[in-house]
């Protein structure tokens, strides 16, 4: 009991997603599949600090 509301959002949501048209860029798409180099597909992950060992990153 007391799942009425949630459950109408949840299908509210699902279908949403099921009918909806995302815009998809396809030339984006394109060169990221093809793995040409583009400067806006910079890895942001690169950035980040690098571990040097495991237990740097367990004490992190």
């Amino acid at each position: 009991m007391g799942r009425g509301r949630a459950k109408a959002k949840q299908t509210k949501v699902a279908r949403q997603l099921k009918y909806s048209a995302p815009s998809t860029d396809f030339d984006s798409l394109q060169r990221e599949l093809s793995g040409g180099s583009d400067e806006s597909s910079h890895d942001s992950w690169s950035d980040e600090k690098s571990w040097n060992s495991e237990e740097e990153w367990r004490h992190a």
